[in-house]
């Protein structure tokens, strides 16, 4: 099988390509730049918000090239993480749209930003759309995806969580932190995290390009959510170093604006599909997913 993944060089994209070729398949990488080498892949293609890329010979697609939604919110990041993901995957169907023989599945990457602030609710796929900046840019964003299905396209719709992994992502971030000992939690310290180690993520998008049971939404992420006092405390164990300071809720908002919401709202979250589907995760509890990742 022949498999196009954007965003190919990225944290996600590069574990989602290594396993594909580990697997045998044939991958060809979607970057915005062609010219670029990238151990392991058949071909690099160009991909960007406004060309249609060439996804002539590929059986399936996976979309992953976003804008990061970590950092300081202002109109203009906030207008970024919205246009990459609208934008973006517009131009993934309408190439997907225009191959003489078109790929059969598309597995599209969302977030769990979806539901909203959970509250202490344990939601799956059947949940509604919640409120807030990321609900909106998912729903819009995953619209987009869903215009394949007009021609048969089977798409599968990732919400993936928070990942954790070495060498990128929300751990990039902390581990120099609590590695200071400078760890802890963040607000009240009860609101609810959904997490993915970043090895299962990639295993779960591979296996929803070849598994015709995954469809619609797919809930990318570990059964066993955890308060966020829960997630300090276990990663300041896994680095060997005490998690006790604290920070307030009010300095989280005058520091991150809208993002600070990600951090101190509910996400708890569910993968109902993934496990009915009878996918296994190599990390399911957080303490073995920190000791990989650390």
């Amino acid at each position: 099988m022949t498999i196009g993944i954007t965003g190919a060089s990225g944290f996600l994209g590069g574990e989602m390509m290594r396993q594909a070729i580990d697997a045998g398949e044939r991958v060809v990488a979607f970057s915005r730049n062609p010219d670029r080498k990238l151990p392991g892949a058949a071909e690099v293609r160009g991909f960007d918000l406004v060309g249609v890329p060439d996804f002539e010979g590929c059986d399936a697609v996976v979309h992953l090239a976003a804008e990061s939604v970590v950092g300081l919110w202002t109109e203009k990041k906030m207008w970024a993480i919205l246009e990459s993901r609208v934008q973006g995957t517009r131009a993934v169907v309408n190439g997907m749209l225009k191959a003489q023989q078109r790929p059969k599945v598309l597995v599209c990457a969302s977030g769990v930003g979806f539901y909203g602030d959970t509250g202490e609710s344990c939601v799956d796929e059947g949940a509604s759309l919640g409120r807030g900046f990321l609900s909106d840019v998912a729903e819009a964003w995953e619209a987009e995806a869903t215009r394949a299905e007009s021609v048969g396209i089977r798409v599968v719709r990732l919400r993936i969580a928070m990942v954790l992994g070495r060498g990128g992502g929300a751990l990039a971030a902390m581990l120099p932190i609590f590695r200071l000992g400078l760890g802890g939690k963040l607000g009240t310290g009860r609101q609810w995290m959904s997490w993915v180690h970043l090895h299962d993520v990639a295993a779960l998008a591979l296996a929803a390009v070849r598994d015709e049971g995954f469809n619609g939404a797919v809930n990318a992420c570990a059964p066993e959510p955890v308060r966020n006092a829960e997630f300090t405390m276990a990663l300041g164990r896994a680095v060997n170093r005490p998690a006790i300071f604290w920070v307030p809720a009010f300095a989280l908002r005058l520091a991150l604006r809208g993002f600070s919401a990600e951090l101190l709202e509910n996400r708890r979250v569910l993968p109902a599909k993934a496990l009915d589907c009878g996918f296994t995760f190599a990390y399911p509890t957080l303490a073995k997913a920190l000791d990989a990742s650390n």
